[in-house]
């Protein structure tokens, strides 16, 4: 069995940690004078806040296989441009970034890659999912690519 191994700032938390829970913690707000807000009514001021929402998260590799060049920014543009937006012309978010993965054959590829998140309303998510695998697909289909990693998160939003 692999030990643990624990840095001197993680060994220093966990003690810190340990004292709060033989001691007790800061004094509560009530005996230094302030209101108390429970944490079951902070909660629900949240919920309150926007409509229930479904935000997809899409991370595209811009990688190739097979000694082809990588997806170059004019293509991958193009592609949100010709393929995305129409489907999503509401809004959308992408962010460029650094990726890894272990591809099909367990080699660890590093690369360029965009993370892509759209937002919709919960009632809406049987049709959206039809287009994010749609653009999945194509794009994997396009450049000749395994995946395109998806997440999908639940939340409230309001604009």
């Amino acid at each position: 069995m692999r030990s643990i191994r624990i840095s001197a700032p993680a060994a220093g938390l966990l003690a810190a940690a340990a004292l709060l829970l033989t001691f007790g913690g800061p004094a509560p707000q009530s005996s230094l004078g302030a209101g108390t807000v429970s944490a079951a009514s902070a909660e629900a001021d949240t919920a309150q806040t926007g409509s229930p929402y479904i935000s997809t998260h899409l991370y595209f590799g811009t990688g190739r296989h097979d000694g082809h060049p990588p997806i170059t920014d004019e293509e991958f543009d193009k592609f949100i441009a010709d393929v995305v937006t129409p489907r999503f012309p509401a809004g959308l978010t992408l962010q460029e970034g650094r990726g890894q993965w272990r591809d099909k054959d367990g080699d660890i590829n590093r690369e360029r890659s965009y993370e892509l998140t759209v937002m919709y309303p919960v009632r809406e998510a049987r049709a959206r999912n039809a287009d994010i695998e749609y653009i999945r697909r194509l794009y994997c289909t396009m450049w000749e690519l395994e995946s395109v990693g998806r997440e999908d998160v639940r939340s409230q939003v309001d604009f």
